[in-house]
């Protein structure tokens, strides 16, 4: 991939999706999804491949405790295996891990799956890491739940180090050693995007001083304004001259008037008129943007995927 198709995000305002099936949190899955099939999940992906979208993402769980598994039910595909399903299957759209709990394994590790993923994929790879929040996933992996952020900040900076050119990386940190091990393949990318996701004090100081982007989690949108001044202000005040990828996830969209009931908070309506409205994350310094389609089946989201992406998509930029 060259640099130009890394840098795709900047100056435009581009889309992407995170995948339904491969995680089904009882806040967002579509009751088709119980049932869904791989082949469901790959006609999804072909479908985001050839009508343009910049990404698609999955998610990182290892286990899910019982408590919280009526609300975020305990299906969560591993996100290495899921894109690299999903990379031999596709050809242009890149794949993010949004976001991988790279905290939870050695960033040597992490590095070896997702360079060869990288690989695999011809540098389509975008690593998208967070510092996660189920302390029990912490606690049976031997990781300190209440040190996540500052693992999460050396694993950052270990894993650039992995995942650069080097055949034969090396890091020297608190918790994290590492030299004279080499690693191939080596990514396919000479620089993989890293991005942040979180919207915490702590996640945006995180984004702004050692990310490549920011992936906030949900900001309204009267509140992202803010967010994005403090991002550009921390990034400025680091020294840090190289622009940032600034993300934001959508409200559910439905192109057309929809004939159930498709949530009170759902945008609905023209393509027009959903363009127009999305063009506001665009004005407020947004980069990409992250859609969410309500649907039936899998062949209603993969007709709203193309609806979108030949009506609404087109005039993101007007």
């Amino acid at each position: 991939m060259s640099a130009e198709a890394q840098d795709n995000t900047q100056g435009r305002l581009v889309y992407g999706m995170q995948l339904p099936v491969q995680s089904q949190s009882s806040l967002y899955a579509e009751s088709w999804e119980a049932t869904a099939t791989p082949d469901d999940l790959a006609e999804i992906a072909r479908t985001a491949d050839r009508t343009g979208f910049d990404y698609l993402a999955g998610c990182d769980h290892v286990g899910i405790p019982r408590h919280l598994a009526e609300a975020m039910s305990t299906i969560w595909y591993d996100p290495v295996s899921t894109l690299s399903f999903l990379a031999a299957i596709t050809e242009n759209v890149r794949l993010m891990s949004h976001v991988a709990i790279v905290g939870l394994r050695h960033p040597l590790l992490s590095a070896k799956q997702y360079a060869t993923l990288d690989h695999l994929s011809g540098g389509r790879l975008i690593l998208g890491v967070g510092a996660g929040h189920v302390r029990e996933e912490f606690e049976v992996l031997g990781v300190d739940f209440d040190r996540r952020g500052p693992i999460l900040d050396e694993t950052i900076d270990a894993l650039k180090a992995a995942l650069g050119p080097e055949e034969y990386p090396e890091h020297h940190g608190e918790r994290f050693e590492f030299e004279g091990l080499g690693q191939r393949p080596r990514p396919a990318q000479p620089h993989v995007p890293l991005w942040v996701g979180g919207s915490s004090p702590a996640a945006v100081r995180r984004a702004a001083t050692r990310a490549d982007g920011w992936l906030p989690q949900g900001d309204p949108r009267d509140k992202l304004p803010a967010q994005i001044a403090k991002l550009k202000r921390l990034r400025r005040e680091a020294g840090i001259e190289e622009p940032i990828t600034v993300g934001a996830i959508t409200e559910a969209l439905h192109i057309g008037e929809p004939s159930w009931h498709v949530g009170r908070r759902t945008l609905t309506g023209k393509p027009e008129a959903l363009a127009e409205s999305l063009r506001e994350y665009g004005a407020m310094g947004v980069d990409q943007i992250q859609v969410r389609f309500r649907s039936r089946s899998r062949t209603e989201l993969t007709d709203q995927m193309a609806a979108f992406a030949a009506d609404v998509a087109p005039h993101l930029n007007d």
